[in-house]
């Protein structure tokens, strides 16, 4: 191995100073994720746009996803720090346009303030690729697998305390946080996004001023054809799931097309990425076990588990009648418990060097815990909810860093960019999924239980606009200017009509949580398959072939 190919090797201040950094950039990354679920509900009221809800998520998972493999190659050849300043600098620019969508009205080719909002939120997603790549990327640099657990037990404190913050903040500024600039009224919501400025600004001077460069020598080859056929693959499968889920019907000739030609790109990445070490997703990485179930486990848990934390929110505001506060301060004991499952594994991993264990131990909870979250009314006692989301959060503690660390100890230290970069692609696009199907799950049973439940509502003899029924559920002054406007004026009926949306909205998210639950026993089954190997320490790499090759 040439003298450019040996990674920087970091002294103790510099470790010391490079974990600081990448605990902000991680911070940043995950507050984002965090903070706008619970203003989402106000978000789409104010921009008419619950209809697209599931593209304000899909657009930012999406773009951070594709981007992971290819900040992983370059990560390799040209250093972490150049990395995560340019993510940092698109993130913090993404931001600020967020904040804007809807300002100005409807802007040409963007057009309305919600299709402004999910452009925005892509950009968002090019820069959050980097940080999180970045920062897990840096911490492999840093230490050994065999040594990671404490630092992975960070990384699940800094989730946790972003899981923590992010829902009590976004519900504070929502509820709060709403001014007058120059006449000009600037509602709540915009400082969710906002509020990634300052704290981007903090993270930008430390990674400037403080992080080694810690440059390594890489095949400097990066393969943009796969990551377009990536793109290409993506794309028409999230369009054609969220048109399917618009009530259009599954047998639309361009739901059909859409589905057919994401596996056809698929099928072509696949050719063009086979027998190339330099392809954006090297397919001989799966080749070992370790990483093919492991990534696999990585997609189906987080497949099945963003369905949770983006629309609980939205059920504790419309059918229990939450502020978006008080429904932030309801989401804490799922991520403290994210933090309390992290921390501990992370721990023990360290301990016994060995991962099985805990993902085992963390699936079968996770897997108890959202069991019984399938039997949640409108009628379930508020401790009862928060203890469930306190052991669901346990549970899928281990999986924020544990899948990754036994995927990095499975390759040679010479790999441990792209083996990284491969599980937060998996991470990532099955959140993307996720996110996508949950939303088409939602918007096609609301239309159907919309119709049946309240057609006094509907217009011209289709069902009522889902926006419009989400207005109408948080605001009676509205529902009960939509009826009178009907001729319906009588309280019985109004309030017959409020029962009606309020079950609507019910029963539809609870219909998601089986979902989430049949793909998280698969899961299950998939991290027993993986197998059990001791994390490598120093010696280790000591002795890795890759590392001492000439």
């Amino acid at each position: 191995m040439t003298a450019a190919a040996i990674p920087h090797q970091y002294s103790q201040a510099e470790r010391r100073v490079a974990l600081g950094a990448v605990l902000i950039v991680l911070f940043l990354s995950a507050l984002d994720q965090t903070i706008v679920a619970t203003a989402m509900p106000r978000i789409i009221k104010e921009l008419a746009g619950l209809d697209r809800i599931a593209w304000v998520g899909t657009a930012y998972l999406l773009t951070s996803t594709v981007t992971v493999p290819i900040y992983g190659k370059l990560g390799d050849i040209y250093g972490r720090r150049p990395v995560l300043i340019f993510g940092v600098l698109v993130f913090l620019a993404g931001s600020m346009l967020c904040g804007l969508a809807g300002e100005f009205g409807a802007m040409p080719l963007l057009g309305d303030g919600m299709n402004q909002l999910i452009a925005f939120r892509a950009l968002q997603g090019l820069g959050a690729g980097a940080l999180t790549t970045g920062a897990f990327a840096t911490v492999a640099d840093i230490a050994p697998p065999a040594e990671r657990g404490k630092y992975t037990g960070l990384f699940g404190a800094m989730f946790g305390l972003a899981g923590l913050a992010g829902p009590v903040l976004g519900g504070f500024l929502t509820d709060h946080a709403t001014t007058t600039v120059f006449g000009h009224l600037v509602s709540g919501w915009r400082f969710v996004f906002y509020v990634n400025l300052p704290l981007g600004a903090v993270a930008l001077y430390i990674l400037l001023t403080k992080l080694p460069h810690g440059r390594r020598g890489a095949d400097a080859r990066i393969d943009w054809l796969g990551s377009l056929l990536i793109v290409a693959s993506a794309v028409p499968l999230l369009l054609a799931l969220s048109w399917g889920g618009q009530g259009l019907g599954w047998d639309q000739p361009k739901i059909i097309i859409g589905f057919v030609a994401a596996a056809i790109a698929f099928a072509a990445f696949i050719t063009v990425s086979r027998g190339k070490s330099w392809a954006v997703v090297p397919l001989d990485l799966f080749d070992d076990p370790v990483v093919v179930r492991a990534n696999l486990a990585l997609f189906l848990v987080n497949l099945g588990y963003i369905g949770v934390p983006m629309f609980l929110p939205l059920y504790l505001q419309l059918v229990r009648g939450l502020s978006a506060s008080e429904s932030g301060f309801a989401m804490l004991p799922l991520l403290f418990g994210v933090l309390i499952g992290s921390m501990a594994a992370g721990r023990t991993a360290r301990k016994t060097q060995a991962y099985k264990p805990v993902i085992v131990a963390g699936g079968a909870v996770a897997l108890v815990a959202l069991a019984v979250l399938t039997q949640l009314t409108a009628q379930t006692p508020r401790w009862l909810l928060s203890a469930n989301l306190l052991a669901l959060g346990i549970g899928l503690g281990p999986a924020q860093g544990m899948f990754t660390l036994a995927i990095q100890s499975a390759v040679s230290h010479a790999r441990t960019g792209v083996a990284t970069a491969s599980a937060q692609f998996c991470r990532q696009i099955g959140a993307t999924v996720g996110v996508a199907i949950f939303g088409a799950l939602l918007t096609y049973q609301l239309a159907g239980e919309l119709r049946t439940r309240v057609p006094e509502l509907a217009v011209a003899g289709s069902a009522l606009d889902l926006s419009t029924a989400q207005q109408l559920a948080m605001e009676r002054p509205a529902l009960v200017a939509a009826l009178a406007a009907r001729g319906i004026d009588d309280a019985a009926a109004t309030a017959r009509v409020e029962s009606g949306l309020q079950a609507s909205f019910a029963l539809s998210i609870e219909r998601l949580f089986p979902v989430a639950l049949a793909i998280l026993g698969v899961a299950f089954l998939v991290t027993l398959a993986v197998p059990s190997r001791r994390l490598r320490g120093r010696d280790d790499l000591v002795a890795d072939p890759e590392a001492l090759a000439a």
